[in-house]
């Protein structure tokens, strides 16, 4: 689990103290929530064991910052489910999903979760994307990023 200390101590004692104790980032006052956010991004990025922020998966490349997603170098329109759907496959590459944490994922509290949607979700992305880069884990959920 990542840790980001967010203080308002600044010294580079303190600094050192915080990240000798196991923190992986340290941010002081005053900071602007921008820079908090992309710190944020940066250290999910590496506990999930990718340094690049572009998500790979054979010839499918997903930028979560400009929210494009190419295949083969090709551009690919997805609505905003869709991406959110592919993007946490993506994150939890390799991973089986399962479809209760894929709908916890891409719908808030307050709406109505239809157990369909992430079936008719999958069904556009292996359209989009090719019908062999999304697996079907039988009984458990969706992979993705599992060459056979």
């Amino acid at each position: 689990m990542p840790v980001l200390i967010l203080t308002a101590r600044g010294s580079w004692h303190e600094k050192v103290v915080g990240i000798d104790g196991g923190a992986d980032d340290y941010v002081a006052k005053p900071f602007r929530m921008e820079e908090v956010l992309a710190r944020l991004r940066a250290l999910i990025r590496r506990a999930g064991g990718h340094a690049a922020p572009e998500l790979t998966s054979g010839s499918i490349l997903l930028d979560p910052r400009s929210a494009r997603v190419t295949v083969e170098g090709k551009p690919v329109k997805l609505t905003s489910h869709e991406f959110r759907v592919l993007s946490y496959l993506m994150h939890n590459r390799g991973r089986v999903v399962s479809q209760a944490e894929l709908t916890e994922h891409i719908y808030s509290q307050q709406m109505d979760r239809d157990s369909n949607t992430v079936e008719v979700f999958i069904a556009r992305l292996r359209k989009k994307l090719g019908t062999g880069s999304i697996e079907t884990v039988r009984g458990l959920g969706y992979r993705i990023g599992v060459e056979a």
